[in-house]
C-alpha cells in the first residue's frame, strides 16, 4: 500500500515502467541489417555460424563480450532494488 499523495497503485507502475524502459533499450541495441564478415572492431572474421545465429550481427564472440561488460558497468539500472525497497 502506497502512502502520502500516492495511488495504491503508484508503486506498482514505477516498476513497470522501469521494465517497459528496460527492455526498449535492450531492443535498441539489437543488431540490425546483415550481417558483417569481419569484426568491425577488430578485423578478425566471424564464423558463418554466428552470423546466422545473430542476424545483423557486427562483432567477433571476443569484442561482443568486451561490449557486453561495458555496458554492464554502465547499466544505470538499480538490479538489487525490489518492491519492498522502494516502499521504505
Amino acid at each position: 500500500m502506497a502512502g502520502g499523495w500516492a495511488s495504491d497503485t503508484a508503486v506498482q507502475e514505477q516498476i513497470d515502467s522501469s521494465i517497459e524502459d528496460a527492455v526498449a533499450r535492450a531492443r535498441s541495441q539489437l543488431p540490425k541489417g546483415e550481417s558483417l564478415r569481419h569484426c568491425e572492431e577488430c578485423g578478425a572474421a566471424i564464423p558463418e555460424a554466428r552470423r546466422q545465429a545473430i542476424p545483423g550481427v557486427r562483432l567477433c564472440v571476443a569484442c561482443q563480450a568486451e561490449h557486453d561488460r561495458e555496458q554492464a558497468a554502465f547499466s544505470g539500472y538499480n538490479r538489487r532494488g525490489s518492491k519492498d525497497s522502494q516502499l521504505r
